[in-house]
């Protein structure tokens, strides 16, 4: 009876032992807060609400002619700016990090905003045109040669130098995106420590890591694009 007891003792030690060994093994390669977040990573920032408010505010003061924000947001199209973030693991949840704004996706953001833009007043231009009676040609190149010939410029450029900015600045961009240092990951939290010189700033953000995707979503007080979530795609670099 004793012998039987003292084996089935060991037996549960054995089995309590093997269970706990298996949740070391998942808590070590597969604990959600956990996962492995390397790699090189790629968002796409939105700025197609910003651009639109700003073009919008501005051609409501064109004289008898209305126009919705809608219709600007519609017009516009779907602009975004790139993001790289590259992270390189150095133990289980520490590594370093580096990430940038591409400067060559703010410049064609930023061309394609404004095109969008011209094209938006354009349009305008030949509505006020038709309002007032004008019997001559409104279409888009007949206007275009019309605010070429009134302004000294093309509508584009008119734009970009007599109206408020449609975009941030590329520097405001890169002060809130680029940077580099250390980062560590504890309980779905990324934690990144960006190094300038000799200060170290710190940002703390939620993130998810769902296969090819990396979400962050951002703490409470923690600011991100726009109050939405950044959600970075996993480059392919083979």
């Amino acid at each position: 009876m004793r012998r039987a007891a003292r084996n089935m003792a060991i037996a549960l030690l054995y089995l309590t032992l093997f269970s706990l060994l298996l949740l070391m093994v998942y808590l070590h390669f597969f604990a959600p807060e956990d996962r492995d977040i390397s790699g090189e990573w790629t968002a796409q920032i939105d700025m197609t609400g910003q651009a639109a408010v700003t073009a919008y505010i501005w051609l409501q003061d064109i004289e008898a002619v209305s126009v919705s924000l809608k219709d600007v947001e519609s017009g516009m199209g779907e602009l975004t700016v790139q993001v790289d973030m590259a992270l390189e693991r150095t133990d289980r949840s520490t590594g370093t990090f580096r990430c940038n704004i591409a400067p060559e996706s703010y410049e064609n953001c930023e061309q394609a905003a404004y095109e969008a833009y011209a094209a938006l007043f354009r349009e305008l231009v030949a509505e006020r045109l038709r309002m007032s009676g004008y019997a001559g040609d409104t279409g888009a190149e007949a206007v275009e040669a019309l605010v070429s010939e009134s302004f000294g410029m093309s509508t584009v450029d008119y734009l970009r130098s007599c109206t408020p900015a449609l975009l941030p600045p590329l520097e405001e961009l890169q002060a809130r995106y680029d940077g580099s240092g250390t980062y560590e990951t504890a309980e779905g939290v990324l934690i990144r420590q960006f190094e300038a010189g000799s200060s170290v700033q710190t940002k703390a953000e939620r993130y998810i890591r769902d296969e090819s995707e990396l979400i962050l979503t951002g703490e409470e007080g923690a600011e991100y694009s726009d109050g939405y979530p950044v959600i970075y795609i996993l480059k392919d670099t083979e």
